[in-house]
Order: C-alpha cells, then sequence, then structure tokens
C-alpha cells in the first residue's frame, strides 16, 4: 500500500493537526455547546481525499482514524455522516436544527417551571380569599 500524503503531514514535526474552517461552515457547531473539533473537519476531508486508494469508505475511515489518532473509525463515520446531512446529500437533523431543538426545549422546561410557580401562587392566594374573615 502506497503511502499517502496524510501520513508524512501528520507525523511531521510541529504539525497540531489544525487548519482554517472552510467557508460556508456554520457558526452554530461552535455556540451548540458540541462543537466538532478541527481535527474532525480534516478527517472529513482526508476520507474524501484518499476513498479512491482504499477498497471501501470504512476502509478509508479506518485509516484516517489511524493517521490522527482518533479513538476508533466509528468517530470519523460520524464526522463524515454529520457533513453528508450538512451538504444535503444524506437525510437527517443539521447542527442548526439541532441547536434549535435544544433551545426549544430548553424554552418549554423554563415555561413549564413557571406556570407551576404561577398555578402554586393562584392556588395559595385564592385559598385565602376564600377564608372567612374575622
Amino acid at each position: 500500500m502506497t503511502r499517502s500524503r496524510y501520513e508524512t503531514e501528520v507525523n511531521r514535526p510541529g504539525m497540531s493537526g489544525d487548519f482554517e474552517r472552510p467557508d460556508g461552515w456554520s457558526d452554530a457547531r461552535e455556540t451548540s455547546g458540541g462543537a466538532r473539533p478541527s481535527r474532525g473537519e480534516r478527517a472529513v476531508r482526508m476520507v474524501a481525499e484518499i476513498r479512491a486508494e482504499h477498497e471501501s469508505q470504512g476502509a478509508a475511515m479506518t485509516r484516517v482514524s489511524e493517521l490522527l489518532g482518533v479513538g476508533t473509525p466509528e468517530t470519523v463515520r460520524k464526522w463524515v455522516r454529520l457533513e453528508q446531512v450538512e451538504a444535503g446529500v444524506r437525510p437527517g437533523i443539521t447542527w442548526e436544527e439541532s441547536a434549535e431543538v435544544k433551545r426549544l426545549r430548553r424554552e418549554v422546561t423554563a415555561l413549564k417551571r413557571a406556570n407551576a410557580i404561577l398555578k402554586a401562587a393562584a392556588a395559595f392566594f385564592g385559598a385565602e380569599l376564600d377564608r372567612p374573615s374575622r
């Protein structure tokens, strides 16, 4: 098997593995709490570039996970699938939609809490009004 350019690039002294974010990538990734690391973006790019050198996409993902020192090929697979969803190639929920759902769930929880407080207050003050005065 021939060595890809990434094998030398990743193992070169001083290489941090970081690179500039491509244009068109949403800032929702940074604010949604589960920001994908820059090596995930790099892994997605590497899988696409070395796919032709391997018999399957899974083999390419395994090789990229080895090159980048990612724990398992499953992590790389998730990053690739997420990018496919973001690009509209695969059906699923994008980062922005996921962030919106999380925000709405937090809002619903806060509204339910406020509603419970208002109900308790109404019951308390309503009971005071029903008591006979001396």
